[in-house]
């Protein structure tokens, strides 16, 4: 445990406005302007809580800036300050912090962290047995979710459409409590064929005539397997549908027709999973 003394005086800056200089980035900034998909390199996110910070860390990513209560300085806060090195410390009373951000925040502490570089799907697909992709998926929630479940249920890797909701926003980050920073994951913006080139049999998620269970053993026979999971309201196209390998379906009871799509990825990461180690 650390405190104010042993922390460098001109770390510590003291807010006492909305428009004090340097706190952009945890107000004034959209989630686009934080992604900067134009220049990967200067985009940043914001993570939040102690323990999801230090995976984000532990994940080697850098940190940029802090954001927390007086009172989390020397308690909830002190050991990533202590990690962090000479990042600037913005702190302020908490309901100054919450109309800068807009929430109160969790446990008291923000950290603005720098995005690393774009992988590539090979990169991220080397070595995977079981990966998703992730089609059109636009809820924070449902992303974090699926994250989460990724990383408790032996998914390797993650791809998502262009269309999907960034892994990096910050209410992702928080449901995943971290698990973004736990699985590889990467844009995918090419058909997947180029899945197949890769040694990978797609399972499309999606409820036709023709679908196999999701209890089906050929499913498990196959070494490299790609499930895809698509979007919350109308799920996958048919385009995605006729390119996979196959069809696969979750049976159903009691006139329930689907899962959310956040359970549907969990159930099917569990039955479809390699064994865990």
């Amino acid at each position: 445990m650390i405190n104010n003394k042993t922390i460098k005086t001109d770390r510590i800056i003291e807010i006492s406005s909305l428009s004090h200089p340097g706190v952009e980035m945890f107000s004034a900034l959209t989630e686009a302007q934080l992604r900067n998909r134009l220049e990967p390199d200067k985009g940043i996110f914001i993570a939040e809580s102690p323990k999801v910070i230090m995976v984000a860390l532990d994940a080697g990513y850098e940190p940029l800036a802090i954001l927390c209560e007086h009172k989390h300085i020397a308690g909830n806060a002190a050991p990533i300050i202590e990690r962090c090195g000479n990042i600037p410390i913005y702190t302020g009373e908490r309901d100054l912090l919450a109309k800068l951000t807009g929430f109160t925040l969790t446990r008291g502490i923000l950290c603005a962290m720098r995005r690393q570089q774009p992988r590539s799907v090979e990169e991220v697909c080397f070595g995977a047995r079981r990966i998703v992709v992730v089609d059109g998926v636009v809820d924070s929630t449902n992303i974090g979710a699926i994250f989460r479940s990724a990383a408790a249920l032996g998914i390797d890797a993650i791809l998502l459409t262009p269309t999907s909701c960034d892994p990096l926003n910050r209410r992702v980050v928080r449901v995943s409590m971290g698990s973004v920073f736990l699985v590889p994951w990467t844009w995918m913006d090419c058909p997947l064929s180029r899945l197949k080139e890769l040694g990978f049999c797609t399972a499309a998620m999606a409820l036709t005539e023709n679908s196999i269970s999701i209890d089906n053993p050929v499913l498990m026979d196959e070494s490299k397997l790609a499930i895809v999971m698509g979007t919350e309201g109308d799920g996958l196209s048919h385009e995605t549908i006729a390119e996979a390998d196959y069809v696969v379906r979750i049976p159903m009871s009691h006139g329930v027709d689907s899962l959310n799509v956040a359970a549907a990825a969990a159930v099917a990461f569990w039955q479809l999973r390699t064994t865990i180690s």
